[in-house]
């Protein structure tokens, strides 16, 4: 997966918000805490620091969404950070992605906090995050 490749699904994920772009992909891939899991279709990217994993971001491209690919790319990078020492999982999700929050507690996440106006959307408007965590062990 090339950081191209990932900006591209990430851009075609994301319409609601601002995607990421190739070169924030590949200063994220340059770090050594930061990993990744799928392919350039569907993919998640997370850090791993002491016991903790927090998912940066996770994008299926529209064209292969409800085939189960989010919730198989959960399932992996679980095992991977918990591979690298993780026992705990967070996330931040925006309030408006009511999918993404489903996922996220079908998966054994519950809410733990709120980050105010975190996400900027369409016309610069400022939207509240629901923080998420799930113990891996």
């Amino acid at each position: 997966m090339t950081p191209e490749e990932l900006a591209n699904t990430h851009a075609a994920a994301f319409t609601q918000s601002r995607p990421w772009t190739a070169t924030e992909f590949a200063e994220l891939l340059q770090n050594r805490f930061t990993h990744i899991v799928g392919d350039a279709q569907s993919f998640a990217l997370f850090q791993v620091i002491a016991d903790e994993a927090e998912l940066l971001t996770i994008a299926t491209h529209p064209t292969v969404q409800r085939q189960g690919l989010a919730r198989k790319r959960m399932v992996e990078w679980h095992a991977a950070a918990k591979k690298l020492g993780a026992i705990r999982a967070i996330l931040d999700v925006s309030i408006a992605n009511q999918p993404a929050i489903t996922l996220y507690k079908h998966c054994g996440y519950r809410v733990c906090g709120t980050r105010k106006n975190y996400y900027t959307v369409e016309n610069n408007q400022k939207i509240d995050a629901i923080v998420m965590e799930c113990n891996l062990t």
